[in-house]
């Protein structure tokens, strides 16, 4: 397996293009199998979980074509209505597909999807959403059978504001019959830009970005053509890189009105960041200030996905910070890595209690999750000496071509 191999020690000085947004380009993706006709998706990452759910729509007889960042699919072939189980214990979003292919074709076999062992992403919220829209569902020797004689409008209340429950919900009941109503609905960026695909292929849709969601059903969708909003979580990353580093980064094609609670939490934390337009602006000021409580929560919270990448930032920071997981029972795996590179970081059921030390060392380190990795890819840039990370697939699931974003910023990273 490959590894990064980082020579810490060089500040990030430079320009960087944020990539299309992993989640959510993967339900955007799922939503192409609704269409009669072409879809035609630009600004398309090239990730592990990308080609991963490229196979999937391939197995459903779907056509992908990738040239660069444009992926065209065309569903015309579809065929099956089954994931096999080695894709679905591969990318936990994988899910995603149930209520677009039984919407499809009143019928979904899957099994229990897999993914970054981060904790319990319990689908009951799903599946109790399916049967209120008229899904009978059945659960036999691990795969999950859905069938429906046509979707029905219904009045679904989510316990949690799951986003992919939410996400489902939309798949199954955009080509229905009567109104569906979701409260309680996921409010991130990722359910807007879904919303607004689904709309470009003649779906009727309103609400998304808040917590009610209205969609009226219609008898079929067409094609379409549509870019991928940026990453957040990416962009974010690179910022913490630049600021760990004593450097200064400009990211292009970013979208500062999504990242509210992180660009505060990072000028509470000392560096100089002004936005504007699609652009971001981050020079440090010198030596970074804790912060006193960072406490993950759903949109416009602050984001589980960037937790690690920040505790990373925070262990070489003046004072004590303290974070606080409210999403997922299993994410603070990263820490034990983070301290074999001399992080002090204490760690009590989902509190972690960040003490600021005076520098990491480079070690052999393992990245256990996606983002746990990029937080050891942070941690390494700032870090004395060589810091070898192996595990990089995970890395790999969300991040295109870290290695070769970075480096044209000046970092020491290799992949090998």
């Amino acid at each position: 397996m490959s590894k990064f191999i980082i020579n810490g020690g060089n500040p990030i000085h430079g320009e960087i293009d944020v990539q299309g947004a992993k989640n959510a380009v993967l339900p955007i993706l799922a939503a192409t199998i609704l269409a009669d006709g072409e879809s035609v998706i630009h600004n398309c990452p090239k990730l592990r979980d990308v080609d991963k759910t490229d196979l999937v729509l391939e197995e459903l007889g779907c056509t992908v074509r990738r040239e660069g960042g444009t992926v065209y699919i065309n569903p015309n072939g579809l065929c099956g209505c089954r994931i096999c189980e080695e894709l679905m214990r591969q990318m936990r979003s994988s899910i995603i597909f149930l209520g677009a292919i039984v919407s499809r074709c009143g019928e979904a076999v899957v099994s229990m999807p897999g993914g970054c062992p981060i904790g319990l992403r319990p689908i009951d919220l799903h599946l109790k959403a399916l049967r209120e829209l008229g899904v009978e569902i059945s659960e036999k020797h691990g795969y999950i059978h859905c069938t429906s004689n046509g979707i029905r409008g219904a009045n679904i209340h989510l316990d949690f504001p799951s986003v992919g429950a939410t996400e489902n919900i939309m798949l199954a009941a955009v080509i229905s019959d009567g109104v569906t109503t979701v409260s309680n609905a996921a409010r991130e960026p990722e359910i807007v830009d879904l919303q607004n695909f689904l709309n470009s292929m003649g779906a009727e849709i309103a609400g998304a970005g808040g917590n009610i969601i209205r969609i009226k059903g219609v008898d079929k969708l067409h094609g379409s053509e549509y870019a991928i909003m940026p990453d957040r979580i990416v962009a974010a990353t690179y910022l913490a890189a630049a600021a760990i580093t004593g450097g200064e980064i400009l990211l292009n094609k970013a979208e500062p009105r999504d990242m509210g609670a992180i660009l505060q939490v990072l000028r509470e934390m000392g560096p100089d960041v002004k936005i504007g337009g699609d652009k971001i602006y981050l020079k440090s000021k010198g030596l970074l200030r804790s912060v006193h409580t960072v406490r993950t929560m759903p949109y416009p919270g602050f984001p589980t996905d960037i937790q690690s990448p920040f505790m990373a930032l925070a262990s070489l920071a003046r004072g004590t910070s303290v974070f606080v997981e409210n999403i997922f029972e299993n994410r603070f795996q990263h820490v034990d890595e983070l301290v074999r590179m001399g992080a002090d970081i204490k760690v009590e059921g989902r509190s972690a209690v960040v003490r600021g030390v005076e520098g990491l060392q480079g070690a052999n380190v393992v990245s256990r999750e996606l983002r746990g990795g990029a937080a050891l890819v942070v941690a390494a840039l700032a870090a004395e000496g060589q810091t070898v990370i192996s595990g990089i697939e995970y890395i790999d699931r969300g991040y295109e071509n870290i290695e070769n974003y970075l480096g044209s910023c000046g970092a020491d990273i290799k992949r090998a």
